[in-house]
């Protein structure tokens, strides 16, 4: 906006990416922005006369961007920033201007070198319409795998949907922790994944259980090095969504399932959450009143008769968006049918599991599972 006129224009118009940090150049002649972009959360410049948008290149040479975070412009053209990938938590880094950035903190150092190291390699593949669907495989770096020498797979789904398993570094759902205990750790950007466009996110609306479920299925064949028929599927909010649908409706592919507060039940979910926006935009209308039938078309709950996997359900009590209730369902259907089910409450905990203690709860449940299903070597 010109201060003197009042007059206002779009800087990025024409530019589909959704931005998150903003910081402006010394000299007020550009932006410095983030955003996230094809797995990886960079930062860009943006030219305020023309709106032209040039991505930067600031990690260190040879690394991807990762998750580029805090960017401070400096007067000689440089920047100092944050940088987190899957390999480590943030840290503060000082690039020089036109040159790649170099650590200035080794806060984590020893720390992380207790851990077990670990690989991450990306692919693309043909999606749901044909469409460019990326995702990564991480794995123990030269393991040597189970069977004819193939890693046990595990499949991450992420939540939102609006999101991305992209290079960042995560004390929830972290990639490296699972890889490391002999896993090929499989995640896919689906229909809807943030990073791509806005039609891209959008085309998950009114279609939860569509285009995803058949970008997982093409996604996790699209690796064959694995041993994909020794292989379980995780998932928290939209991803414990995914388990469930997958019960009914991939019912036979994975030996195990961990639902983290994921929807049960659409329909009774959509009476029951807080976030009411939300469940109303994505099934496109109010539950009574629009298009009642379209809670209805993608909900797990419809599709019981098919439930067979044995699956973990965990659930935390204060979870108002994808309420605990949601979780006793799905645990009860899985009681009812006889399939092998195990229940993990916190009491204490939302949608996720913040607590330290109850993060080490959570993460040792869950490997045991996983070890019970995913014999090794075998």
């Amino acid at each position: 906006m010109n201060l003197k006129t009042h007059e206002r224009r779009s800087v990025t118009a024409n530019w589909d990416r959704s931005v998150g940090s903003i910081a402006w150049t010394p000299d007020s002649k550009a932006l410095i922005v983030t955003a996230e972009d094809v797995l990886d959360n960079p930062a860009f410049r943006i030219d305020i006369a023309s709106g032209k948008v040039t991505r930067l290149k600031l990690a260190p040479a040879g690394l991807s961007e990762g998750r580029i975070g805090a960017v401070t412009p400096l007067k000689n053209g440089g920047f100092v920033f944050t940088r987190d990938a899957v390999a480590n938590p943030a840290k503060v880094y000082l690039a020089d201007k036109g040159k790649p950035g170099r650590s200035l903190s080794r806060a984590n150092d020893a720390q992380l070198a207790q851990l077990n190291p670990v690989t991450t390699a990306r692919f693309s593949f043909k999606g749901a319409n044909g469409d460019t669907v990326w995702g990564q495989i991480h794995r123990p770096a030269g393991a040597s795998g189970g069977v004819g020498g193939k890693l046990p797979v595990l499949l991450f789904v992420h939540g939102g949907p609006q999101g991305s398993f992209n290079h960042s570094w995560s004390f929830r759902w972290n990639p490296r922790i699972f890889a490391s205990q002999g896993y090929g750790v499989v995640s896919i950007d689906f229909h809807g994944s943030t990073g791509y466009g806005q039609a891209f996110t959008d085309s998950i609306r009114q279609d939860w259980g569509g285009k995803p479920l058949e970008d997982l299925k093409l996604g996790l064949a699209a690796n064959p090095d694995l041993d994909g028929d020794n292989a379980c599927a995780l998932g928290a909010s939209y991803g414990g969504y995914m388990m469930n649908w997958i019960q009914g409706n991939w019912p036979t592919r994975f030996k195990c399932l961990v639902n983290h507060n994921g929807t049960f039940d659409a329909l009774a979910k959509a009476y029951s959450t807080e976030e009411w926006w939300f469940n109303e935009w994505e099934n496109g209308g109010k539950p009574y009143r629009e298009d009642p039938a379209a809670h209805e078309k993608w909900n797990p709950a419809a599709h019981i008769a098919k439930w067979q996997t044995p699956m973990l359900v965990v659930l935390g009590e204060k979870d108002y968006r994808v309420p605990y209730t949601q979780g006793l369902g799905a645990f009860s259907a899985l009681q009812r049918k006889g399939v092998p089910a195990e229940l993990l409450v916190f009491p204490g905990e939302n949608h996720w599991v913040l607590g330290p203690r109850n993060s080490v709860q959570w993460h040792q449940t869950v490997f045991a599972r996983l070890g019970k299903h995913l014999k090794q070597g075998r």
